[in-house]
């Protein structure tokens, strides 16, 4: 994609990053950005990228919602902006390669949810986190599921109804996001955490990232019950006999093409 782009597509070896590229707008989450956003998913979810890192141009990583959308549009307008709006963060989490946010500024509002959607995020120790819709007169609904969703009801409740600002040590201790890190180490930190986060058989992760999703709302019982069939299922699978096979040979294992 050209530079001129609202989204970009970067395939580094085995990795994919896709940038927010409205710094003009803050990178907030108009209609049309949220189909690009969704289309670059799909396109990277349906190459042999290993893994995709979501980063953003511009002095904050996504203002959320675009207003300039909403203001004045009817109930059905607006129902079907937050529909496309989750269908992205539903593209997020069904592509098969681990998707890690790479977030510096503030992430606000549908753009703290785009990092809360995300499997893992580090963010840059200046970074911030907000669901302001608490302070102004239009709640951030849809947000707070997906951000509740990773901190828990009081905490998520203390976001939404206060609307403040949380830094970034108290976003990795609530479990928004995994690790707050220097400003000029953030690239690295991204960087490494998908690395580690790739190892192994791409096809088995793909699974595992799906499976992790489909039980995680489930009560235990009824996840046991399904993660128990996945695992008896998968461990027919030509990439779980080779890393059992070269675990019991004390080998490196070499995974099915």
């Amino acid at each position: 994609m050209s530079e001129d782009n609202d989204v970009l597509l970067h395939r580094d070896g085995a990795f994919t990053t896709i940038t927010m590229n409205r710094p003009r707008r803050r990178n907030a989450l108009s209609r049309t950005f949220l189909l690009a956003l969704t289309d670059a998913f799909r396109e990277a979810g349906g190459s042999d990228a290993r893994g995709v890192i979501l980063a953003a141009n511009g002095p904050v990583f996504s203002a959320g919602h675009d207003f300039a959308d909403m203001a004045g549009a009817s109930h059905a307008d607006v129902r079907d902006l937050l529909q496309v709006c989750a269908e992205l963060m539903r593209t997020i989490q069904s592509v098969p390669q681990v998707v890690v946010a790479r977030v510096h500024g503030l992430a606000t509002a549908a753009g703290c949810q785009l990092v809360a959607s995300c499997d893992l995020a580090v963010a840059a120790e200046s970074a911030g986190f907000a669901a302001p819709g608490g302070k102004g007169g239009w709640f951030c609904h849809t947000p707070l599921v997906a951000i509740a969703h990773n901190i828990g009801r009081k905490r998520a409740a203390e976001m939404a109804l206060t609307g403040e600002v949380f830094d970034a040590a108290t976003a990795a201790d609530w479990g928004l996001i995994n690790y707050a890190v220097p400003d000029d180490e953030l690239d690295k930190a991204a960087h490494e955490l998908l690395l580690r986060a790739t190892q192994g058989s791409p096809r088995s992760k793909a699974l595992g990232k799906q499976a992790m999703y489909a039980q995680l709302d489930r009560p235990e019982q009824d996840a046991y019950a399904y993660a128990i069939e996945v695992m008896a299922a998968s461990s027919q699978t030509p990439e779980a006999q080779e890393g059992m096979t070269a675990f019991l040979e004390k080998r490196h294992p070499t995974w099915p093409a």
